[in-house]
């Protein structure tokens, strides 16, 4: 049976998973409106185009992310090729979107799923949320980043979408990608897909952008670990998915 996500899944998601932000944000932008009151005639104009600008640029980064989780080609995964009859390892960080999907796509895959999820060192309430109401895919395993417990050469095809950035320590980061080429076949194809640390997605989210890691930071990893980028598919402008190959064994 066909996958398909819901019209506003995407955006809805992020105000489920986040609501607190956005009940500070409009306590926050009440607060402002009627503090600007008590300023001088001269400064309220000023203050009230300022609060006017905050409130747009809160909505207009739901408008992107509408866009990126609703309107674009994003989860239908045009990236990956067929899978059937192959060994694919799809690794996440607490939420797990694609699963279902590719297993729905390619009945015949050899589908094993892993979450990196440590709820000691993940302590975002966002997640813990998106686990509450999006369930592990079944039969889904529990890794530590620093090792998987599978035999050198094992999986044709890696995927890990929109995960790898929740590892925020580079070493940590460099570590887990070096388990991915272990595991990964001397022929394998590695599918990273993230948003960058970049001006489209600091246009899209101000400040919220340091949550990603740019691409340099992404290359570094990568060559790190013993693999080279073959290419770069933009599934919009704020998404990049990097295809590797191994270029090595990790030491």
């Amino acid at each position: 049976m066909e996958i398909r996500r819901k019209p506003f899944q995407g955006v809805w998601n992020i105000v489920l998973f986040n609501w607190h932000f956005y009940v500070l944000a409009g306590i926050g932008f009440i607060g402002l409106a009627i503090g600007s009151l008590y300023l001088p005639d001269q400064l309220q104009v000023p203050a009230l185009i300022a609060i006017i600008l905050l409130v747009l640029g809160m909505f207009f980064s739901l408008a992107i992310s509408h866009y990126i989780y609703d309107r674009s080609t994003l989860y239908e995964l045009h990236w990956l090729p067929d899978q059937n009859d192959r060994k694919l390892l799809n690794i996440n960080a607490g939420l797990d979107e694609t699963s279902a999907f590719i297993h729905s796509k390619y009945p015949s895959v050899g589908l094993t799923v892993c979450d990196f999820y440590n709820p000691q060192k993940h302590t975002e309430i966002s997640i813990k949320r998106a686990r509450s109401m999006y369930p592990p895919y079944q039969n889904t395993l529990s890794i530590p980043t620093d090792y998987l417990a599978f035999p050198n050469h094992t999986f044709d095809t890696i995927v890990a979408f929109l995960a790898a950035h929740e590892i925020r320590d580079e070493r940590e980061r460099i570590l887990f990608f070096k388990e991915l080429n272990r595991v990964a076949k001397a022929n394998a194809k590695i599918y990273i897909t993230e948003h960058l640390r970049d001006c489209p997605n600091f246009l899209a989210y101000t400040i919220g952008f340091f949550h990603f890691h740019s691409r340099a930071t992404w290359m570094r990893t990568f060559h790190a670990a013993k693999f080279k980028v073959t290419d770069e598919i933009k599934s919009t402008p704020f998404i990049s998915t990097f295809i590797l190959q191994k270029n090595g064994d990790p030491l």
